[in-house]
């Protein structure tokens, strides 16, 4: 140091000075690399003693998930403010955007946990409950509520009580005491806690404390029971113990104990015990793939044969000498289908252009946006972060907004669309319009009922600012570069100044028949998945599958495809030309089916109840079928577009 601080000759000093750099860097790369002593729950390593924050998230009715309030809704032990700092203020956890919009909020506890650190029996706070407290806590275990801890970001669930029956039994189900079992044999772990815990019985709505039929009971001690592999901790279970009648004017002492096991579990494998493989991976998945394949084959090769027939004709007929005799003439047009009549109308523009090239954008964006998810989660694990894959869905829809711009203002240009500014308006509007409209009445409900369900006025403008600055300076851009670049018109046929038109036919081949019908089949080839989508996010499910979604995805696309072409066949066949808008309609028509078949889930797979559950039930599978129609439509329109473009390629005019 002293040739730092007084140098006798500059180039020893220089030499000094580089030498003294180049070892403060290797100290400083080496305790990067050498583990902390401190505690340190975002690199997830302890050292023994170091404290370890347990986080209190939220509670709630177990049948509607949705449904949460701030744990200390519940008149619990309150925040000490010896534990948190001279503001006694508890420390708020906030997470990233997914995790706000899920409805977390997770806020230090008054637990003392220190790593591999025993804790015996030791009172949390002892608290005589009033008339007010009683009645919260009778009515929060009546309704099953349960509550979420996060130690370690893993998560820890229990249930706030229990109701028996005069004769000791539980009414209904004895969740409160199974929940433990759930949460600390390994063999549990996987099973739906529904299934395991029975249907929920009915409970007493009275709140006296002395029914001769019921009682109600509430736990008042937590065992934990962590399990821990070397510096890190791989499991957490909670057993709720020491039920106590809820009777107003009694004192309840609310306790904890702590137990630190050393265990096997690889860290990195940590959150495998939360997965249901046995749910998953039963054989109905395996056979609901196979089916699936196999009508992609049954409707690739309809499609085939459809092609081959028409082209051989085509080549046959335009082969033909065209000075034939005129009996040769008249056998032409006799074999001339429907289809060919209807060449100088296939091609003009579809009505509310700007509207289907918006969509057909947004759905595009769709499809890729769906595409990289997917491929995302299969890589990165996505189900162990709270809230990561709704981040991740929010960002790559804002980066992906240059392919709904290009892809719509090219389609308008094509077809000589002249408000390409109204086309950008819509692509960068329409769809987040209608999810901000659902969006904006479930917060309002969530916000009357003051749940953890709404979404912060902060959370709201940085949305906001991500669409502003983001994704429509995207959608623009990709308008613009669209409408220069894939905007010149490129028709097969010339497009007749007079309409034809369109004869009356059959209802079967009507574009709305065949909207309607045309995406049952694409319904069938998800019906499987969509169930277990739908138990996963209603269901207490962890959906870790993203192979499979993969595969029935790539199902999905293929099954529209094929499925559109031949609704479209159909309709030209028929001599309607108007074909635009039904293949849109038709492939986005699977979105109705699997609303459809949510009312069915609802009422019979579901014991969701209240005003507030059913709206955000229906809310959400509303934004998920938008986003599914738009997508599937769009799919559809391209697989029409290129066929119809096929067909025509080689039709021969005057």
């Amino acid at each position: 140091m002293s040739a730092i601080s007084h140098p006798s000759r500059c180039g020893e000093g220089q030499v000094q000075g580089r030498a003294m750099a180049r070892s403060l860097i290797l100290i400083f790369v080496f305790a990067n690399l050498t583990p902390t002593a401190l505690a340190d729950e975002y690199d997830h390593k302890y050292s023994v003693g170091d404290k370890v924050i347990l986080w209190e998230n939220k509670v709630g009715p177990y049948n509607n998930p949705q449904e949460t309030y701030n744990y200390h809704e519940l008149p619990f032990c309150g925040v000490d403010a010896d534990l948190h700092g001279d503001s006694g203020k508890p420390t708020h956890k906030w997470g990233g955007l997914g995790e706000i919009l899920q409805g977390n909020e997770l806020i230090d506890s008054n637990y003392e946990f220190k790593f591999r650190v025993d804790v015996e029996k030791t009172t949390l706070c002892s608290d005589t409950l009033t008339q007010k407290t009683a009645r919260q806590f009778k009515r929060a275990v009546r309704k099953h509520y349960w509550y979420e801890f996060f130690m370690d970001d893993l998560p820890i669930w229990g249930f706030v009580g229990e109701n028996v029956n005069g004769d000791g039994g539980v009414n209904g189900d004895d969740e409160g005491s199974e929940i433990s079992t759930y949460h600390k044999k390994r063999a549990h772990m996987g099973k739906d806690p529904r299934s395991m815990h029975g249907v929920m019985g009915s409970h007493s709505s009275s709140d006296s404390s002395d029914d001769s039929s019921s009682q109600t009971l509430i736990y008042t001690h937590r065992s934990f029971d962590v399990g821990y592999n070397g510096n890190r901790v791989v499991s957490v279970n909670l057993a709720a113990e020491n039920p106590k009648p809820i009777v107003a004017g009694t004192n309840l002492q609310f306790t904890y104990s702590v137990t630190w096991t050393p265990s096997d579990t690889l860290f990195s494998k940590r959150f495998e015990r939360y997965l249901d493989y046995n749910f998953f991976e039963h054989q109905i998945h395996w056979f609901s793939i196979f089916n699936s394949f196999m009508m992609v084959i049954f409707l690739t090769g309809l499609v085939s044969m459809i092609l081959m027939r028409t082209l051989r004709n085509d080549y046959a007929k335009y082969a033909s000498d065209v000075s034939q005799d005129e009996e040769s003439s008249m056998d032409d047009n006799q074999s001339e289908s429907g289809w060919k009549l209807v060449h100088g109308d296939v091609f003009r523009a579809p009505k509310l252009l700007p509207t289907l090239a918006a969509l057909l954008g947004t759905g595009m964006q769709m499809t890729l946006l769906v595409f990289f998810v997917i491929l995302i989660t299969i890589f990165g694990a996505m189900y162990e972060g709270r809230g990561t894959i709704i981040t991740v869905f929010i960002v790559c829809y804002a980066l992906t907004s240059f392919v709904g711009g290009y892809v719509s203002g090219g389609y308008n240009a094509r077809n000589s669309g002249k408000r390409w500014i109204k086309t950008m308006l819509l692509t960068a509007g329409l769809f987040p319009g209608a999810v901000f409209g659902i969006a904006f009445f479930l917060n309002t409900v969530a916000i009357s009922y003051h749940s953890l369900a709404a979404v912060p006025f902060g959370t709201m403008v940085v949305i906001f600012f991500m669409w502003s600055f983001i994704s429509f300076p995207l959608v623009l851009f990709g308008t613009v570069v669209g409408r220069n670049w894939n905007g010149v018109p490129d028709l097969p046929c010339r497009v007749k100044t007079i309409p034809r038109p369109i004869p009356e036919k059959s209802w079967y081949v009507t574009p709305l028949a065949i909207s309607l019908l045309s995406g049952l089949l694409p319904f069938g080839s998800i019906f499987i998945e969509t169930y277990f989508v739908f138990t996963s996010i209603w269901n207490y499910k962890v959906y870790y599958v993203y192979g499979f979604f993969l595969l029935v995805f790539l199902i999905l696309v293929i099954v529209t495809l094929c499925v559109t072409v031949v609704g479209t066949y159909f309709l030209l066949n028929a001599e309607n030309w108007k074909w635009q808008w039904t293949s849109f309609s038709g492939a986005a028509s699977v979105s109705l089916y699997v609303y459809l078949y949510s009312i069915y889930y609802f009422l019979f797979k579901t014991k969701m109840t209240g005003f507030f559950q059913t709206c955000f039930y229906f809310g959400y599978t509303a934004m998920f079928c938008l986003a599914l129609g738009v997508m599937c439509g769009a799919i559809g329109y391209v697989g029409s577009n290129a066929f119809v473009r096929r067909i025509y390629r080689n039709v021969k005019v005057d």
